[in-house]
């Protein structure tokens, strides 16, 4: 980890960039790309179209799962009290709500 000896709120003296330079020609791990590397550059979809299309699948796979009949938000005025009743049950508490809407209309 770089020391905070280099901080962003002010410009960089020219003897700090030239150390921040010099680390970073020294990392082996990470070499600055050359001139004809950065021209030989393709998309990720044109170099390797079998990974971009296995990217976009796993991508598509996050997050929640579709459900049949989703909910739908709407805007309701509730009692101050209510509503900090229900917020101090803590997470869930619109859950908890919908129950409670559910059981009073018999559903």
């Amino acid at each position: 980890m770089m020391p905070v000896k280099f901080s962003s709120k002010r410009p960089l003296t020219d003897d700090e960039e030239a150390e921040i330079q010099r680390m970073i020609a020294s990392d082996p791990d990470n070499p600055e790309l050359t001139d004809e590397q950065i021209a030989n550059m393709r998309p990720l979809r044109e170099a390797f179209p079998d990974l971009a299309a296995a990217i976009d699948r796993e991508l598509a796979r996050r997050g929640r799962p579709p459900v049949e009949n989703p909910r739908r938000q709407v805007s309701i005025r509730l009692d101050p009290e209510v509503l900090d009743y229900y917020k101090s049950t803590g997470k869930g508490w619109q859950s908890r709500i919908n129950d409670a809407l559910r059981k009073a209309a018999g559903l």
